[in-house]
């Protein structure tokens, strides 16, 4: 098992590196189908704190510190109650549920609709307290920003750096709560432990390759992932 989580959070970084996100939304269901929502959510969150803050670094001179600050103020608000989900919601509707907010999300990556701009800003609250429900309870917040940014029309580097900062924050404060609501265990720093190499040596990889690889062919990959994904974890409820 520890190869194979090492395996997945390494391709998952290469995702992240050259797309700006991804992590989590393919580590999180594959280690949930590995070991469970309950081991797979606080592991995720820990190493997501590390992967963001570099690929934060990376991009944060070109972040948007207006739009930040009123996506980070509403995903603050959102976390709580994603966090307090995972205790008190079965993972037989868990599942389903992180499921089809993979799968929706791939199939809208995968159409590309042609949608209106989004001029008014009060959806920016919206997108950050959903994104925050769904970064407490999934470690996913990104379908919800990704979509409003988009629907904003942001330039690709302020894209790429709106999203670091909030998935930052988002990592960091989930990290927290998981922290305090006693949901990391030793079983937990063990496997953290095994991930990060995993995790480094991707981020490598997908820096080098960068250059050299069809981003849109593997965007496509990537969501053809993730639909098949969404679509396992919807179905899996019947296995448990």
């Amino acid at each position: 098992m520890i190869f194979l989580l090492a395996s997945i959070v390494f391709f998952a970084a290469i995702v992240q590196t050259l797309s700006g996100f991804g992590f989590a939304l393919i580590v999180m269901p594959l280690v949930t189908l590995m070991m469970g929502f309950q081991t797979a959510a606080p592991l995720v969150a820990m190493v997501a704190v590390i992967i963001t803050s570099i690929n934060f670094i990376r991009y944060r001179s070109a972040v948007n510190l207006g739009e930040l600050a009123r996506l980070g103020i509403a995903c603050v608000l959102g976390i709580p109650l994603g966090v307090w989900s995972l205790a008190q919601v079965s993972e037989t509707i868990i599942n389903p549920m992180l499921g089809a907010v993979l799968t929706a999300y791939a199939l809208y990556s995968l159409a590309r609709p042609s949608l209106p701009a989004l001029r008014a800003r009060g959806w920016t609250y919206v997108a950050g307290f959903t994104a925050g429900c769904l970064g407490g309870a999934y470690n996913v917040p990104g379908p919800p920003v990704i979509l409003y940014g988009r629907l904003r029309g942001w330039p690709k580097d302020e894209f790429r750096a709106v999203l670091q900062a909030l998935f930052l924050l988002n990592s960091l404060l989930v990290t927290a709560a998981h922290f305090a609501a006693h949901h990391v265990t030793a079983e937990t720093v063990s496997l953290f432990a095994y991930a990060v190499p995993g995790l480094l040596l991707g981020i490598f990889t997908g820096s080098r390759i960068d250059i050299k690889l069809s981003h849109e062919r593997f965007r496509l990959f990537v969501n053809i992932l993730l639909l098949l994904l969404g679509i396992s974890l919807i179905f899996s409820f019947n296995h448990n």
